[in-house]
């Protein structure tokens, strides 16, 4: 079986408030693009293992695929596999990569053995790998909040424009992340904000995140500056980061100041 997990960017992300469980609540806007991973499973006549190549993945004998592999064998009568998972989208960038490979292996599982299994169940496997696993089930724009795993659809398509994913090769925590930022309520719900017209976004569809990635890496300042200086309708950090996103009503040359990074133009 082969699937290709795709990953998703944010589109704004409010911290609103620490919960009394340790976490934290949020509100942000959910929205898949077409960079993807590459993950295969075969029978496997002995244990079931775990392969990697492209980028290294930390830990890997931990992976949430094996984790999703694992949650569906003790409730499910499924063999042993062999997986292997060809990593392109990038770790630590607020891609949401990682929960993308264990949503696509629960579906593809599902289907795979023929499991009498709704996409709504699926998502009660995948909140449990993490928060914001079950986004990739449906895989469709959606507002999200609580900590990232309360989720309705909205209704956003941005087929007009083009996304430039520029990614600054840092490693950011979210463990880190979520100690640094200061919990607010927004002015306005991102909800009602991605319902304005991409232009409008700017100044009103803010990213909490960025404040404290900005203070440790004062270049991820330029790197959100320029996106705006290429034309950029609108361009900001992607869930805890590192890497960021410029919406374009066209693709242009992407500028010597950016060529350095890692970068992808994305039909959206």
């Amino acid at each position: 079986m082969l699937v290709y997990p795709n990953a998703k960017i944010n589109l704004g992300l409010n911290v609103v408030r620490r919960r009394n469980d340790g976490f934290h609540d949020i509100e942000t806007v959910f929205y898949p693009i077409a960079i993807n991973d590459v993950l295969e499973f075969v029978r496997s006549e002995g244990d079931s293992s775990f392969a990697s190549t492209g980028i290294e993945i930390p830990g890997s004998g931990d992976n949430l695929v094996m984790k999703a592999l694992s949650l569906l064998q003790h409730d499910f009568k499924i063999e042993n596999l062999k997986v292997h998972l060809h990593k392109v989208i990038a770790i630590g960038a607020g891609l949401g990569g990682g929960s993308a490979d264990a949503a696509f292996m629960l579906k593809a599982l599902r289907d795979y053995f023929r499991l009498s299994l709704s996409n709504d169940q699926l998502k009660v496997y995948a909140t449990k790998l993490g928060s914001d696993c079950s986004f990739f089930i449906d895989n469709q724009p959606a507002y999200a909040w609580g900590r990232g795993e309360l989720m309705e659809p909205v209704n956003l398509w941005l087929k007009d424009y083009h996304l430039l994913l520029v990614y600054p090769d840092l490693h950011i925590s979210t463990a880190q992340a979520y100690s640094l930022v200061k919990p607010q309520e927004p002015k306005i719900n991102v909800r009602e904000v991605v319902q304005l017209s991409v232009e409008q976004w700017k100044d009103k569809l803010v990213n909490d995140f960025e404040v404290s990635a900005f203070e440790i890496h004062p270049q991820l300042i330029k790197l959100k500056e320029e996106l705006y200086n290429m034309g950029a309708e609108y361009a900001c950090m992607s869930g805890s980061g590192s890497s960021f996103f410029g919406i374009f009503k066209e693709k242009k040359e992407v500028s010597d100041a950016l060529k350095k990074y890692s970068n992808w133009w994305i039909a959206l």
